[in-house]
């Protein structure tokens, strides 16, 4: 059988069919980072400069917005208690919403820029990664409390929940992996990412225990997350920053800002494949897996030349064309 043919048969019976369906107009200028689409509430929550915009799941509306979200970066939401919370990186603090009105009330302390955040249910915590403080702001969302810091001994990037009370975060600057008790505001252990530069995006398949990290030198490690043993590196494209897994499909995906979206899978027990590589659009380098329907989200913009360098910022990003933000939405259908 010629290669090609049967690179494509294995990709059909994976039943891998992804493709870029359409993408979603977003009014307004300013850079972005997470997304957060949230089954739960059919919301998809949109970082973008000073606040979060608000899109409806079902219809692809916009249905709000939550401002004065200086430098904001993620989103997490606790469903039970009805509330969201939101990473001001440069106000150095976690803002909290109500799920269903989307007014905010209030305002946590964090460490210095707060970034990625995750939810974990079975402690019923949140947790809030900060890059410049290398820890971990640690909050019941009952009370919309800070309960304490863990201090990580590396930058922190995405962090996933196991499960069982734990949360493992990657650790950037460290090539390594670090899992959390937030109840005890402890660190369990760190362990090395074999093969892995700078892990950034992190998902987690918490029935099989594999950790899927993207990696900065173009690789997905996956990682057993009982052992800490590096499984396998499969290839994914450059400028990863966010990881995610469909439990109800069983694939792994990873989106780069060159513009392309990674699904990999087990095959079979320890044994991991590539089975389709989706074109984006460049820039479009997070996403977050609608679980209902197994469409993934991507913010997206095209970009112009950066400006000229300067002794305070002597690698500008580039510019941003105005009236270009959009979500890309993912889909088999």
């Amino acid at each position: 059988m010629r290669p090609l043919i049967a690179l494509l048969l294995c990709a059909a019976a994976q039943g891998a069919d992804y493709k870029l369906l359409h993408s979603i107009p977003v009014p307004g200028e300013g850079f972005w980072d997470y997304v957060l689409a949230d089954a739960g509430s059919r919301k998809l929550f949109v970082s973008h400069g000073t606040h979060v915009q608000v899109i409806d799941l079902d219809t692809e509306k916009i249905v709000g917005d939550i401002p004065d979200t200086p430098g904001v970066h993620g989103i997490a939401v606790a469903e039970r208690e009805g509330k969201g919370f939101i990473t001001a990186g440069r106000a150095g603090r976690v803002d909290v919403f109500d799920l269903k009105t989307l007014a905010k009330t209030g305002s946590i302390p964090a460490g210095a820029n707060p970034d990625a955040i995750t939810y974990d249910p079975e402690s019923n915590r949140i947790l809030a990664f900060n890059g410049r403080s290398k820890d971990a702001t640690v909050i019941d969302p009952a009370a919309s409390k800070a309960e304490g810091a863990i201090p990580l001994g590396g930058k922190p990037e995405a962090g996933v929940p196991d499960g069982h009370g734990h949360v493992f975060v990657n650790i950037e600057d460290t090539g390594e992996i670090a899992e959390l008790d937030p109840k005890a505001l402890k660190l369990v252990r760190r362990f090395k990412v074999q093969g892995c530069e700078e892990p950034s995006g992190l998902a987690i398949d918490q029935d099989k225990h594999r950790l899927y990290a993207g990696c900065g030198n173009k690789v997905m490690a996956v990682v057993d997350s009982h052992s800490g043993k590096t499984l396998a590196h499969l290839p994914i494209g450059d400028g990863v920053d966010a990881c995610d897994f469909d439990p109800g499909t069983g694939f792994a995906f990873a989106s780069t800002g060159d513009g392309h979206v990674t699904v990999i899978k087990e095959t079979s027990p320890g044994k991991f494949e590539v089975v389709e590589t989706v074109a984006t659009q460049s820039s479009a380098r997070t996403m977050s897996l609608d679980k209902k329907t197994h469409r993934a989200y991507l913010p997206a913009a095209k970009m112009g030349p950066p400006p000229a360098p300067t002794a305070q910022n002597p690698r500008p990003y580039p510019s941003m064309m105005a009236g270009t933000f959009v979500v890309l939405v993912v889909g088999t259908d």
